[in-house]
This record gives C-alpha cells, structure tokens and sequence, in this order.
C-alpha cells in the first residue's frame, strides 16, 4: 500500500471544538486532511473523467445559471479509480461520523464540479432540498484539486444558517440567489468565504445555505464532494419531484421507509466495524 492509500485509511484527528463548531454553525473548514501530492496524483484521472463523462457543450453564454455555475458530474466512483479511492476513504468517511455524531456512515452520492474560466456564480442554496432522507444527518465533503483562491471561486458558507428554514423549498436558481441574499443579510447571518489550500477541505450539513462566487481565474476549479448520510437513516417522505429523481437515480431499489442499504449506498465507515 502507498503513502497516499495509507494516509486515506487511516484516521484523522479532529482539532478540539471541531465537532461543537460544526454543530454550531453547519460547516468546517478542515487544514491538511490530505497529502497534497496523493491529489496531484489523483487529478488528472478524475478531471480526464470529467470531460469525458460531461454533457453541457454549449457556449457559456446559452447556457442556464447552474450549467454556467459549474459542469456536474455524478458516480464518478464507478468509472475512474482515482475517484473511487477518495469517495470510499475511510478517514474521510470518519470523520463525517464524527461531525454527525452517528455510528456510521453510508454513501448518498458523489459528484465531481468543474468551475471552468469565466463560471458563473454558484446561487445560494441548501442541497437537502433535493434529498428524499428522514432527518438531518447528512453532510458534504469538499475536496479541491488544486489550491483554490478567491478569484477562483471557493465555497462560502452562511454561517449558523442550517438552522433557518426560510428557503428550504427553493432549488438552486436565480431566485434563490436573490431571495437567500436578502434573507440572509436581514438576519445577519455572518457569510464565511475563504481560499482553500490543497488538501484543505470542508463539511457542511445538508441544510447549510451556501454559494460560491464566478471564476475569474484562467485555469477551472477542479473540486470532488462526496455526500454522506447516517447509517441508520431511512427513505422519505417525498415532499418534491426532485426528491423522487434522486431516490431512483441515486438510491435504486430502496423503499420508502427503509434503510437505504444498497449495492449504490455502502457503509462507508462504522465505528462497530
């Protein structure tokens, strides 16, 4: 096994007031929870990926707000092991546990986004608007490929904000840009945007409200999120059409209901073994 197998293996301690930080403000910023270099290694088989798998070839100016945002692509886990070895890393998966206070953790979806030169804004939005799960417990990794500074668009958070329900029955859009924006500055929510180093990453809950700004930059922001859920957590109810899309793309054959224990949806990490 490599330096880098390793190092996605083993454990990762949490800086003390990780855990109370997170549940405080729905996200965190993690410092050098991988080898820079095991990334480095990793890209260019997830990017080559990437463009193959990617279907948005429009000019970005005919494009829509969310394919301007990014190129998104899914189940890259299936098809590049480059990929897989992140989204099945258990000390990624660990530490998602450990944020959650769960036993365990199973995996909900991976998804590669590409902010390519000139990208448009990513609108503000909470990503649970679009999950068919019974309960909170769910959370995004954050993973760039590159160091990432401000020009090129990093993940910014309203801090506290998985808390406010205003918004949670807006899918990300123009509107919920405007309407998240206002409603966050009235209540003075504190809006946390920071570059990220290589190997930097962050969590946040699937009801944190977060944006990202354009692309400025002449190279694309390469970044991999891996989507956790509780172990334990069950299908429904089903309150959007979104939400069925995802239960049979995402989950296919769990039943409402039931766990979601599918050849899709492994555990990724127990604390039981």
């Amino acid at each position: 096994m490599t330096v880098a197998e390793t190092e996605l293996s083993t454990p990762f301690t949490l800086h003390d007031g990780a855990v109370e930080a997170f549940d405080r403000d729905g996200y965190v910023r993690l410092e050098n929870v991988l080898e820079p270099d095991a990334l480095r290694e990793r890209e260019p088989e997830i990017t080559g990926t990437v463009l193959e798998l990617n279907t948005v070839h429009a000019p970005m100016e005919e494009r829509s707000t969310t394919q301007k945002a990014f190129l998104q692509v899914g189940n890259l886990w299936r098809h590049s092991q480059a990929a897989r070895d992140l989204v099945f890393s258990p000390r990624l998966a660990r530490i998602a546990a450990e944020l959650l206070q769960v036993d365990g953790v199973r995996l909900y979806a991976d998804q590669a986004l590409y902010k390519e030169p000139s990208g448009g804004i990513t609108p503000w939005h909470a990503d649970q608007y679009y999950w068919p799960l019974s309960s909170d417990r769910t959370c995004t990794v954050w993973i760039p490929l590159q160091d990432t500074p401000l020009e090129m668009g990093p993940l910014s958070f309203a801090a506290g904000s998985h808390r406010f329900e205003f918004g949670r029955d807006m899918k990300i859009s123009d509107e919920s840009e405007r309407a998240l924006q206002e409603a966050l500055q009235r209540e003075r929510f504190e809006v946390d945007e920071a570059a990220y180093q290589l190997g930097d990453v962050s969590f946040h809950l699937g009801w944190t409200f977060h944006r990202a700004g354009r692309n400025v930059a002449d190279q694309p922001r390469r970044v991999m999120t891996v989507i956790y859920m509780d172990a334990d957590i069950r299908v429904g109810p089903l309150v959007r059409p979104e939400q069925q899309d995802d239960l049979d793309i995402l989950m296919p054959g769990a039943t409402l209901g039931e766990i979601p224990d599918t050849p899709s949806n492994p555990v990724l990490y127990s604390l039981h073994g």
